[in-house]
């Protein structure tokens, strides 16, 4: 049984990882803005702590995930709040929960990130082109520390149902990932300690997602 601490447990891949840990037996804990989301997340086996990853410094995030096996980077601005909440959240955020687990001794993190020519094909705006550089900064801060991380870059995300089936390796051709099988791989990842201090590019593929995690120990 592992002990997981979800930052961004209400989002579309975060309460996917959420559900699939508690259904296998794991204890999770996560982080969400309002008291609503608590109240829903205690009746599907969650348990969520009322906390803002902007506000928090690093110092009350470690007093939180104190206790955890591992965390879980899911959580993004989403659009909402422009440049400046990009900024403190999918770029600082990360570098946050690193700090925070140094202090609280939890050395297992998993980040799920971006591919990074992420729709280039679509020419996005500068918005957009501002999301991918807060990514990668909170990236390379990650992968300056101690910690034993992972960083999962998903390719475009959908809610159709999961198919078990990836395309996962150190680079892939962007196409498109659905968020139950990118859950799915990031749990795999956690119950998996030898893949370890890896940046892995995951899309839809032809492969079981247990096998193309597993290959990547010996990677």
């Amino acid at each position: 049984m592992m002990k997981v601490f979800v930052v961004g447990i209400a989002g579309g891949v975060g309460r996917r990882v959420a559900a699939r840990l508690v259904a296998q037996g794991d204890q999770v804990g996560g982080l969400v803005r309002r008291p609503a989301q608590v109240e829903e997340l205690a009746a599907e086996g969650v348990a969520a702590t009322l906390g803002d990853i902007v506000k928090l410094s690093a110092e009350e995030l470690a007093g939180i995930i104190r206790g955890h096996d591992a965390a879980v980077f899911t959580a993004g601005a989403g659009g909402e709040g422009g440049p400046e909440t990009v900024d403190q959240i999918d770029g600082a955020g990360p570098g946050k929960l690193a700090r925070a687990a140094a202090i609280a001794g939890v050395s297992r993190i998993v980040l799920v990130s971006v591919f990074p020519e992420a729709w280039r094909e679509r020419r996005m705006d500068e918005e957009f082109e501002h999301y991918m550089v807060a990514k990668k900064q909170a990236e390379v801060e990650l992968v300056l520390t101690d910690r034993d991380w992972v960083i999962v870059r998903p390719s475009a995300l959908s809610n159709a149902p999961g198919t078990g089936l990836v395309d996962l390796g150190l680079a892939k051709v962007h196409e498109e990932i659905t968020r139950d099988d990118v859950a799915e791989t990031v749990v795999e990842v956690l119950r998996q300690p030898d893949v370890s201090r890896i940046i892995l590019e995951v899309t839809g593929g032809p492969t079981p997602i247990a096998d193309a995690v597993a290959a990547m120990a010996r990677t």
